[in-house]
């Protein structure tokens, strides 16, 4: 189980909650978790949400592991490189 700190957009969607707790070993099923708990997720997951994960931020890496006790944020998406 992971807390993940959502941005002031998806916690709004969240009900309001700024810290969410999802059963999720990467990226990936993070992301199928939240849009499952959370449909209006979707339209955000769709269009690019960064995942920071102990301060380093991952925009495409879907497989990238999430380690026990990490400090998890979702942010969005930036443009550039």
């Amino acid at each position: 189980m992971v807390e993940v700190t959502l941005w002031g957009a998806l916690s709004q969607l969240a009900g309001g909650q700024s810290k969410v707790e999802v059963e999720a070993k990467d990226i990936r099923e993070l992301f199928r978790k939240l849009a499952e708990q959370y449909p209006g997720f979707e339209p955000w997951i769709d269009r690019g949400i960064a995942v920071a994960i102990d301060g380093t931020i991952y925009r495409d890496t879907w497989s990238k592991k999430l380690p026990e006790g990490a400090e998890i944020f979702l942010l969005p998406r930036l443009a550039g490189g």
